[in-house]
């Protein structure tokens, strides 16, 4: 049941991110793997800043904000070539 709920956290937190940052989403696939590499960067963001996130809306705040550093990064990264 865990991976269920990680899954729908990530496509959510991914689709969030994508209206956030460029005003679409990334198709279900492409959401729920942005949504999980976010959570995991929001993760290690959270625990640098000494901060946690508790229960289904924490995790899914923490995974927005992940997601949305992930996006900012990646467009940097791809906007210099």
């Amino acid at each position: 049941m865990g991976l269920l709920w990680g899954l729908i956290i990530g496509g959510l937190a991914g689709w969030i991110a994508g209206n956030l940052t460029r005003g679409g989403g990334f198709g279900l696939l492409g959401n729920i793997i942005v949504g999980l590499v976010g959570g995991f960067l929001g993760g290690v963001l959270f625990r640098l800043l000494g901060l946690a996130a508790t229960g289904m809306i924490g995790s899914l705040v923490m995974s927005v904000i992940g997601a949305v550093l992930l996006i900012f990064i990646v467009g940097k990264i791809k906007g210099r070539r």
